[in-house]
């Protein structure tokens, strides 16, 4: 057993020892010795010898605290949390908790070096096999740790951070036929799931914003889809025992909230999904109360796809395959990216549409008219 505020214990085999930092390692990481003893006393003596010993040796305060980088992780997020959404927080959590306070959580942050966070990343890649992206996402996130050490320490400079190199992998699109082998199979016999898959492939909603739908937000008259909130699983941050619970929440950026027209086919759907509910009740379930949540609708297109005989097929695929008709038909692309609920057109072209290559072959007979 130690004495309050000392790492002196005593040993099962009846010694005492004592341990004290006496370096640190290349990753940052802290090292700790031992001094041994047949007494308390004996073993205090000697880490204070130890102690005094290192000191001489140590190099003249850098100008930080003395709290390590796991510490400042927690009171980034603490500062942030407030300004954050909560699903947000929650994602930024787990990166902490998950990527780099297991990674850093013990260093001194003027100890962290170019070399090290460059392993960081190829660690976060090879070792934990983490997409790019997430990688990416996770080291923006280790940097602004970085600088918010600098601001509370009086400026001082870290080490900068290079970002990995993130090439957005290509999104599956359904063919024209796997759409209409899917469609024709959603159609028949369709219930709530079945309604809320079809409902997303024709109006390219986010699977949490189609969870979110209550029945105030289709207009029968106007034959529009209004979108107003999003539902999603997130990381419980409030310590009340829940490991996740359910949020309801705005979109996901300003422009996510929106109205979108609905085609034909849509509009006959949510006639027959509508009955005389109240306004508040959802508009998968009927329900004012009970909600389909995303990972149950997840589960439930996994299922349907694969009795398709469709593989890889999930709620990007739907939206991405949305936006790729769209642009075959020859949407505008300014209002195609209102309708997705893009902040800027330019996301839309770079990450959600997907030419075909019967799009592509027509597009490049349109040069034989100039001679090509």
């Amino acid at each position: 057993m130690s004495r309050k505020g000392e790492n002196i214990y005593k040993r099962k085999d009846g010694r005492w020892e004592g341990r004290y930092k006496k370096g640190f390692a290349k990753d940052g990481r802290t090292l700790y010795g031992s001094c041994y003893g047949k007494t308390y006393r004996e073993v205090k003596a000697k880490l204070e010898e130890k102690k005094q010993t290192l000191s001489a040796y140590q190099p003249e305060s850098t100008g930080f605290s003395k709290k390590l980088f796991g510490v400042y992780c927690d009171e980034w997020l603490l500062v942030n949390r407030n300004r954050l959404k909560e699903s947000t927080a929650a994602k930024y959590k787990i990166m902490l908790e998950a990527h780099i306070k297991p990674y850093f959580g013990n260093c001194q942050p003027e100890r962290i070096t170019t070399e090290m966070t460059a392993n960081f990343i190829n660690w976060m890649i090879a070792e934990k096999e983490l997409s790019p992206k997430t990688a990416k996402d996770t080291a923006i996130v280790f940097k602004s740790i970085l600088k918010y050490i600098s601001q509370t320490n009086n400026g001082i400079g870290l080490v900068d951070v290079f970002m990995p190199r993130y090439v957005a992998k290509e999104i599956r699109v359904l063919t024209k036929e796997e759409q209409n082998r899917f469609v024709n199979y959603l159609m028949a016999e369709t219930d709530s799931y079945k309604f809320g898959i079809l409902f997303a492939l024709m109006t390219g909603l986010r699977i949490g914003e189609i969870c979110a739908l209550r029945m105030r937000d289709i207009s029968l008259a106007d034959r529009t889809v209004t979108v107003r909130q999003t539902i999603q699983r997130v990381k419980n941050l409030d310590g009340d025992g829940a490991k996740t619970k359910i949020i309801f929440s705005e979109p996901k950026s300003i422009r996510s909230s929106r109205i979108v027209p609905l085609t034909e086919t849509a509009y006959e759907l949510c006639k027959r999904q509508i009955g005389r509910q109240s306004s508040d009740a959802f508009l998968l379930t009927g329900s004012e109360e009970k909600y389909i949540e995303p990972r149950v609708l997840q589960y439930h297109i996994k299922k349907y796809s694969r009795e398709c005989g469709l593989e890889d097929v999930h709620f990007h695929v739907l939206r991405h395959t949305f936006a790729t008709r769209c642009v075959e038909v020859g949407f505008e692309i300014k209002t195609l990216s209102e309708v997705l609920g893009h902040s800027t057109p330019s996301i839309t072209l770079e990450r959600y549409v997907h030419s075909s290559l019967e799009f592509k072959r027509q597009n490049m007979t349109k040069l034989e008219t100039i001679g090509f």
